[in-house]
């Protein structure tokens, strides 16, 4: 059993304007419990709440135990890139879709949280990647992503070559119309939707998933999270984009180099007591439903 949670901090901007009023509401119920509570300033137009309880997100990392993201996996994985650098502690509400990340069912959201609160939770800490351009040695850009790093072109339905060295040496080379590099976390996301596999969170393992490969012989490739990937476009024309999460994009020259490797952060997500991942999978997935 962990220590009860002094200072927390609300964040999350959900889609729907409905579910502010779970921001309010939890808002209320923790000021009433005599916890202090800062809220994340881009909610500052939608919830009148006194001035001094809002805060930007790398605030609420410095200064709360634990944060709580209400809305969807996006504001998860937003708020986890962030919050990654800090020692906080985060819970999802969901107020979204799928809700892999954010599991907290927002019609028992205090019901679930109250022994969450009292430092009753179990840890699924998550690693994150960093993608890093270089160009002739020289590193230009960086970036994180919680779920995937994807290469594409900036072109829609262009193909591109790409060659692939993991642990510097030369893997593979493919021709396809991208490439998705997912940690465990995101093996429920873009990969899965490519045809990668289902990674349990705590393997220490990455997804090399091909976009539409020119070639019935293209597999997924899994391999150790801590073997760094190089990828080269020495025979393609085209300019690149590589997304990070689908939030952040980086542009990229063919010239370029492109290195994606383990971060050295991770962010620091908690769960409720009863919580089973297996059961959330089956539940997401639909496999719960008898075809016989």
């Amino acid at each position: 059993m962990g220590r009860p949670f002094k200072f927390i901090g609300l964040v999350g901007f959900p889609r729907k304007l409905e579910a502010i009023e779970t921001h309010q509401v939890l808002y209320d119920w923790l000021v009433n419990l005599g916890i202090a509570v800062l809220v994340e300033d881009r909610l500052a137009q939608y919830i009148k709440l006194p001035s001094n309880v809002y805060a930007s997100l790398d605030t609420i990392g410095e200064q709360a135990d634990l944060a709580i993201v209400v809305g969807g996996d996006g504001n998860m994985l937003r708020s986890a890139r962030h919050l990654s650098h800090y020692k906080i502690k985060v819970i999802g509400v969901n107020r979204g879709n799928l809700g892999f990340l954010t599991d907290i069912s927002h019609d028992h959201v205090i019901e679930q949280l109250t022994p969450v609160i009292k430092g009753e939770y179990d840890d699924d800490p998550r690693f994150l990647l960093e993608v890093s351009i270089y160009s002739d040695g020289q590193l230009i850009n960086s970036g994180f992503a919680v779920n995937e790093i994807v290469v594409t072109p900036n072109t829609v339905a262009h193909m591109i070559d790409y060659d692939v060295y993991i642990n510097e040496r030369n893997a593979f080379s493919q021709r396809a119309d991208g490439l998705i590099i997912a940690t465990p976390t995101g093996s429920t996301a873009y990969s899965l939707s490519a045809g990668g596999p289902i990674l349990a969170p705590h393997l220490d393992a990455l997804i090399i998933t091909p976009m539409f490969p020119h070639s019935l012989a293209v597999r997924p490739l899994v391999i150790k999270s801590d073997d760094p990937i190089h990828l080269k476009f020495p025979t393609t024309a085209l300019d690149l984009n590589i997304a990070c999460d689908s939030q952040i994009i980086l542009p990229v020259r063919p010239t370029q180099d492109v290195i994606i490797r383990r971060s050295n952060y991770e962010f620091n997500l908690i769960h409720t007591k009863d919580y089973d991942y297996f059961n959330n999978l089956s539940s997401k997935l639909g496999w719960s439903q008898k075809m016989f």
